[in-house]
């Protein structure tokens, strides 16, 4: 498969998954900006926002909405940054909405986005958790 997120759908790469529906997943950036960051992406091969069929605009800002929500209540973030590239700048030409953590003095600044790791497989995993269980109890907020 030559798209890497085309890939992480089909099960044929691992990704920490958070969201898992019919036509959206949700999993960690493999290289956040801020622990917690999510790419969410249509299921079906999209390149940009240009491309995404009127069926899915709607559940995909719904999906980042609630996405927004479990960085709040699964990770205790103040707030989040959300955003799309489309072509420049969009390191996987498959459409992807980040979805990260913020706090106040979090050190973000403007568009440079500094990244980080995870230590290891654990501790991604146990964010994706905090996640996953934020998103499949929206009555905690």
């Amino acid at each position: 498969m030559s798209c890497l997120f085309c890939a992480i759908v089909a099960g044929a790469m691992p990704a920490q998954v958070v969201l898992d529906e019919p036509d959206l997943l949700g999993f960690l950036d493999a290289r956040p900006v801020f622990k917690g960051h999510v790419l969410l992406v249509p299921r079906e091969h999209v390149d940009t926002i240009l491309d995404l069929p009127a069926r899915l605009r709607e559940p995909l800002l719904e999906a980042t909405q609630r996405l927004a929500a479990a960085l709040v209540d699964g990770l205790g973030a103040q707030g989040s940054f959300v955003a799309m590239n489309n072509v420049v700048s969009q390191s996987v030409p498959h459409l992807h909405v980040h979805v990260v953590p913020r706090t106040k003095g979090d050190g973000l600044r403007g568009f440079f986005w500094p990244r980080t790791t995870y230590a290891d497989d654990v501790e991604a995993a146990e964010y994706a958790g905090r996640l996953a269980v934020a998103l499949a109890d929206p009555s905690a907020r």
